[in-house]
């Protein structure tokens, strides 16, 4: 008998298990491009809120690209709340 990774419980024999697939990330670079505009500026939009907040990972800025690009699909909506 095999054991999870998630939790260290048995699987049983013939148990589908759902592969886990990271989400990708994207840089601050990446934003500044696709937003046509400096990484300053994008550090200004997340400091007012304006932009979904980023993960950070010690001094590094990183935004999952899924939830940028619904951000984006969405019309660039302030994601302050209110």
């Amino acid at each position: 008998m095999e054991l999870s990774h998630t939790n260290d419980r048995p699987i049983a024999a013939g148990q589908a298990t759902v592969p886990v697939t990271p989400a990708a990330l994207i840089s601050i670079d990446d934003v500044a491009a696709t937003l046509s505009c400096s990484t300053r500026h994008v550090r200004r939009l997340v400091d007012t809120q304006r932009i979904p907040q980023p993960i950070k990972l010690g001094a590094l800025l990183r935004w999952v690209k899924a939830d940028f690009d619904q951000w984006i699909a969405d019309g660039c909506p302030p994601c302050r709340k209110r």
